[in-house]
């Protein structure tokens, strides 16, 4: 774990390391990639079958065994006990509310020229959410892709996960169903990604592609990109926690270990003003550590990529945290609404005491994809603007024409498109 003080004359140095540290270390695998998209486009669903086979551990008995029947769904869904249908069912709600508050409206509005002009949104016909794991899945993932999707008006949301051995964790199956996604189908990795971009004679294409991956997964998306829409390029997850005195010490540990436990690449940062929480923090995350079952992976995360930067005060941390711009912010300070205001870089945040970051991984209701890596100083998280696009439309008479459309005739001439400017001119009666 790195130590960092802004009091330090080496500071500049240590924090620039900080911002340029590479945490994604796996190997490219693009050329592998690129093989099993060729693969997929050539032979269809043949090839998801041997690759299947390969990768997943178990043979389909044909085409048709890669699809997820409804009986399936249902059995999966019955299979849940109360506690988990009930916390399904709260945060399937939560998400839902809040991505349908997001919808926009159309616009119309009449110039000084006498000229209509509008925007209209409209939904993706077809979208396609690929979820990571198969017994180790993650519900919440179905949730967060899929019920924005829904929310925005996506008439087809086609979903591939992964199966191990061919079996499917029964609560991915129960969170498609409450997001209303029932073309589901047992394909992971790159060839998940080739067969929803390119299509085979049993997958019809989508038209864009979103939810994490390992990164053969990562990578397909970056190559089917241009065919069709992707979300991002996921990488590994992180926190800032900004915390002042008053606070517990065990709880921003843990705080720091939820992220550090997603893998080994993970990155949390604790912020503060105060020397002595800062040395308490440090003394926790170790004793957490003694009990936390993924304390291989949450250690290695903490002692290769985390950090502890005490600073002079509150502004100086929101200072940096604009050029961290992390995935995930949490604000465990007095006057947390302040202090968000003078940072404009985070994917989200978490304001005060009670309300730490796993709350919005699974019931809080904004979404948990959110952009890594530093991204956040120009992307933002997933919402139902990702599965909307827009169109713009105008409407003129000979009299709206008459005041704007000279404009257009001299900037048509100046660029040497003569038709442009004759399409204009005509009209015009000239």
């Amino acid at each position: 774990m790195k130590r960092l003080s802004t009091a330090s004359p080496d500071f500049p140095a240590a924090f620039a390391a900080l911002l340029d540290e590479a945490r994604d270390t796996t190997a490219r695998v693009d050329g592998v990639v690129a093989g099993i998209i060729a693969d997929v486009r050539a032979r269809g669903d043949a090839a998801l079958i041997d690759l299947t086979t390969r990768f997943d551990g178990w043979a389909p008995a044909g085409a048709a065994a890669l699809r997820v029947t409804p009986g399936e769904i249902e059995a999966a869904d019955a299979r849940i006990d109360a506690e988990r249908r009930a916390a399904l069912n709260l945060a399937a709600e939560r998400i839902e509310a809040f991505h349908r508050a997001q919808l926009p409206r159309d616009l119309e509005m009449k110039d000084t020229a006498g000229l209509t002009l509008g925007m209209r949104w409209g939904a993706i016909d077809a979208v396609g959410i690929y979820v990571p794991g198969g017994k180790a899945a993650y519900p919440s993932s179905v949730l967060m892709n899929a019920i924005p999707a829904r929310a925005a008006g996506v008439g087809r949301i086609a979903m591939c996960v992964p199966t191990p051995e061919g079996e499917m964790n029964p609560l991915v199956l129960a969170a498609a169903k409450r997001a209303g996604v029932t073309e589901i189908f047992r394909i992971g990795g790159a060839q998940a990604v080739a067969a929803m971009a390119w299509g085979t004679a049993s997958i019809a294409p989508v038209d864009r592609i979103c939810g994490p991956g390992n990164a053969y997964v990562a990578e397909a998306k970056r190559q089917v990109f241009g065919r069709v829409g992707i979300d991002s390029i996921a990488g590994p997850s992180e926190v800032v926690v900004i915390a002042d005195a008053a606070n517990d010490p065990r709880h921003v540990a843990v705080d720091l270990l939820a992220q550090a436990e997603h893998d080994e690449s993970a990155q949390s940062i604790l912020i503060t003003p105060d020397a002595t929480l800062a040395e308490a923090v440090a003394r926790a995350v170790e004793e957490e550590l003694r009990h936390l079952p993924r304390a291989a992976i949450a250690g290695e995360s903490w002692r290769r990529h985390g950090a502890v930067i005490l600073v002079r005060d509150l502004a100086e941390a929101a200072e940096l945290t604009n050029r961290l711009a992390p995935e995930h912010l949490q604000l465990m300070v007095d006057d947390p609404r302040a202090l968000l205001g003078s940072i404009r870089h985070a994917g989200a945040a978490f304001l005060g005491r009670y309300c730490p970051e796993a709350v919005g991984d699974y019931v809080a209701g904004p979404n948990h994809v959110l952009p890594t890596g530093r991204t956040a100083r120009f992307a933002s998280g997933l919402s139902v603007f990702d599965f909307l696009k827009r169109t713009t439309w105008v409407e003129a008479d000979a009299a709206a024409l008459a005041v704007v459309g000279p404009a257009a005739v001299a900037l048509g001439e100046a660029e040497g498109l003569t038709a442009h400017a004759r399409s204009v001119a005509l009209r015009l009666g000239g």
